[in-house]
């Protein structure tokens, strides 16, 4: 869970949404003139983006009615300060002050981004970052928004990603103003980019109306380890705050943007390689660069994983064919919210806000006049679980804002991307509320609770059967089922057991390769924190190619004692086929347990033993202190408690490797109920039993069994502590996933609604 007081809010820039008029009073920007230049998508414009500047009222109700309380924004310096220095907007004041009073209004509370790359395109045509002048130019800027605004606004942040309007804007020239600089004039800029932070942090303090509380916003990507192991999560933090990006890339790193504001120096290794480009670095400059800061952001959207190699150079590692990605094709990589917070707060052991995160989707207005971009909420769930998990380790993460509010203008890719938790129609204006801003209204409410990982995960789990050979066995568990396992005397297909004589493993998903038994110690959330020392049911499908012994097994109290403290063995079958006239041994012919006993010494097995009809589909029920046995000939599912004790009666005097199996007579006559149940009371018929639905067959104390027949569609609520479900025929969808004949499975606590379709039979249980 998140802390107590985090703050949970969305974010956003003046120039991606505010728009424009003519008599405004603002000056322009060197975004515009990059506009104007054609280098944006499709030749777009921000000249009227979300029309924000018109709309903020009717934009700051909707957060109101979402529950969003925290707004991290940014003022247009060149919308206050039309040239970059000297006269300022009084129309541009007006406008900020009464944004962050309506802010107020609506219960919002305001932090103000200096500056987020819209640099005054008066002040670019004297040189911009390169030019020194530039630091005195953004404290005059900081006088104007201390003096303006920290009477309405105690949390400001001076730069949001120099990483970005420096590399993007100044080295590869993709964003504005556009420009190749060399990689010295870069640095350059850099350095007085950090001064001119250093400087507005001090003006801002003396400035302020209030006491007030400054950060910094730098970004990159992060790198993650690929395991837990200490040797790559050591190789994960050396790339993360080293500098192995090539120099047409340099910009993307943290240390070099970070190191400066929160130790007072340049990382050593960043010294070393970029001696060649470096400027003067005064020891003033970096007590100027390092002012106190009361917090730090971070924008994080995505990493890579590495990993330690054999000789301990550090490996990248490739992501899997099909990877997911979002609409802007940035890979999809929650780790990284979490590694990342993890390794800042390592080094900088400064409070964190993540200022921006989240996903461009290729959202539209479905035909319900709805925005269902489920892709984003899973995206925000995935990550958010990241953080979350870094805030219950103590990693000092104080808020969350979320990029973005509204779709809006994303810089050189026009409005060809949408990051938005509201739609907007850049046509008309119209804002539809997506069905992401309802569930991160959720996640307001709960702090973090409603989280996926702090709910029952609704995820099949699919097993891998168990086989025995017996000298009874078959071989249709091969033929019929598919079942990868050779040998013409496969007896019993385990299909859900997590006994010691046979513990399946899951197969794919999130506990791919983990044995039952270990599941339901470790993740007992999964079956619904039952308290049992043990997984209580047992599945089999039993092949009977002979005749199998004539058995019988004891109650829970009989084996507590004399079998080591076992469970006793309540069970029952479901006929999956047999011959025309086929029969079971179900119950005995003995009136008395004198003459039981006689009957057994004497061998009197024709008399003793009771024989009744059954056909496929028949459903029969064997309490413990019933006689019975498998024929010849017939193919059964049995639903079981997980033991494996079974007394021997009779086994028709065959033999095993070469001498008679054990028999367990005096414990069979100690259990064996007398009288029997009635022939009547024996066998249920399913040849009846409802198509889709879930239909109860039997109920007793140890599980509740179903026939599940779908001829079309069914839906039911799984609200069991878990349900086991074995497929008999056919094949079908169940929430979307393939079950087939065969297939064993657990539906999981907190599953909910299942939906099944195609055309199959299936038998389920629970307890």
């Amino acid at each position: 869970m998140f802390p107590k007081n985090f703050v949970w809010g969305v974010a956003s820039s003046a120039y991606q949404i505010e728009g424009r008029e003519e008599n405004d009073g603002a000056g322009e920007c060197i975004w515009d003139e990059f506009c104007r230049e054609g280098r944006v998508y499709e030749g777009q414009n921000a000249f009227v983006s979300c029309d924000h500047m018109h709309r903020y009222r009717e934009d700051f109700a909707l957060m109101r009615l979402l529950g969003i309380r925290h707004y991290r924004f940014s003022i247009s310096w060149s919308r206050l300060i039309p040239e970059g220095t000297g006269a300022v907007n009084e129309k541009g004041i007006a406008l900020y002050r009464d944004m962050i009073r309506e802010m107020k209004k609506n219960g919002i509370t305001p932090y103000i981004t200096m500056y987020h790359w819209e640099l005054p395109q008066a002040l670019q045509k004297q040189g911009g970052w390169l030019n020194e002048a530039s630091i005195q130019w953004f404290a005059e800027y900081a006088r104007v928004v201390a003096e303006n605004f920290s009477d309405l606004c105690e949390y400001f942040i001076t730069f949001n990603e120099p990483q970005c309007f420096i590399g993007l804007g100044n080295l590869t020239g993709v964003h504005a103003p556009g420009l190749k600089m060399s990689y010295k004039d870069t640095f350059q800029m850099v350095h007085n980019m950090l001064r001119a932070h250093g400087t507005a942090v001090k003006v801002l303090r003396a400035n302020a109306k209030q006491e007030i509380k400054i950060g910094y916003a730098p970004t990159c990507g992060v790198a993650y380890p690929v395991s837990e192991k200490p040797e790559d999560i050591e190789a994960a933090r050396k790339v993360y705050f080293g500098f192995n990006n090539p120099m047409d890339n340099w910009t993307w790193n943290v240390s070099w943007f970070s190191d400066p504001v929160l130790f007072g120096k340049y990382p050593e290794e960043g010294l070393k390689k970029f001696a060649d480009y470096l400027p003067e670095m005064t020891p003033e400059d970096m007590e100027l660069i390092s002012q106190p800061l009361d917090f730090i952001g971070q924008n994080i959207y995505n990493g890579y994983a590495v990993r330690a190699g054999e000789s301990g150079e550090v490996e990248y590692v490739e992501r899997e064919p099909g990877a997911a990605r979002t609409a802007v094709q940035w890979p999809v990589t929650p780790k990284c919210l979490y590694w990342g917070v993890k390794f800042l707060y390592e080094r900088y052991k400064t409070p964190i806000y993540i200022t921006e995160n989240g996903m461009s989707c290729h959202d539209m207005v479905s035909a319900d006049g709805r925005v269902h971009d489920r892709n984003r909420i899973d995206f925000l769930d995935a990550y958010l679980g990241e953080l979350s998990k870094a805030c219950e380790e103590g990693v000092d993460v104080r808020g969350y804002f979320l990029w973005t509010f509204l779709d809006n203008f994303e810089w050189e890719k026009g409005y060809n991307e949408r990051f938005g938790l509201v739609h907007v129609d850049f046509t008309t204006q119209k804002r539809i509320v997506k069905d992401s801003a309802y569930w991160y209204q959720n996640v307001i409410e709960t702090n973090g609770g409603c989280l996926s990982m702090n709910q029952l995960k609704g995820e099949i789990i699919f097993l891998n059967p168990v086989f025995t050979h017996n000298i009874w066995g078959g071989t249709r568990l091969r033929e019929d089922f598919h079942y990868p396992v050779e040998g013409d005397d496969i007896g019993e297909c385990w299909g859900i057991a997590a006994h010691p004589n046979g513990d399946c493993t899951v197969k794919g998903g999130t506990f791919d390769g983990r044995r039952l038994s270990e599941l339901w110690k470790e993740e007992p959330q999964l079956f619904g924190n039952v308290d049992m020392d043990r997984f209580p049911l047992l599945i089999k499908i039993i092949d009977a190619k002979a005749d199998l012994s004539i058995q019988v097994h004891p109650n829970d109290a009989y084996a507590k004692v004399n079998e080591n403290g076992s469970l006793g063995k309540t069970e029952c079958w479901y006929i999956l086929d047999c011959d025309e006239d086929a029969a079971l041994v179900i119950g005995h012919n003995a009136k008395t347990k004198e003459e039981l006993a006689d009957m057994i010494h004497q061998g009197r097995w024709s008399e003793f033993i009771r024989e009744i009809p059954v056909k496929k589909g028949d459903f029969l029920q064997i309490d413990p202190g019933t006689v019975h046995a498998i024929k010849g000939g017939i193919l059964i599912l049995e639903t079981q408690q997980n033991s494996d004790i079974t007394y021997r009666v009779y086994d028709y005097d065959r033999l095993s490797n070469g001498k008679p199996r054990e028999l367990h007579v005096e414990k069979s006559i100690d259990v064996i109920t007398v009288p029997a149940k009635s022939v009547e009371d024996s066998v249920i018929d399913t040849m009846n039993v409802p198509k889709d639905e879930l239909y109860t067959l039997y109920e007793c104390e140890f599980y509740k069994v179903f026939q599940l027949e779908v001829e079309k569609k069914a839906v039911f609520e799984q609200k069991y502590p878990f349900m086991l479900m074995s497929v008999l025929e056919g094949d079908g969808l169940l929430n979307g996933q393939l079950v087939k004949k065969g297939d064993h499975l657990i539906l999981p606590a907190g599953m909910g609604s299942v939906e099944v379709q195609g055309k199959l039979k299936a038998i389920c249980s629970a307890i």
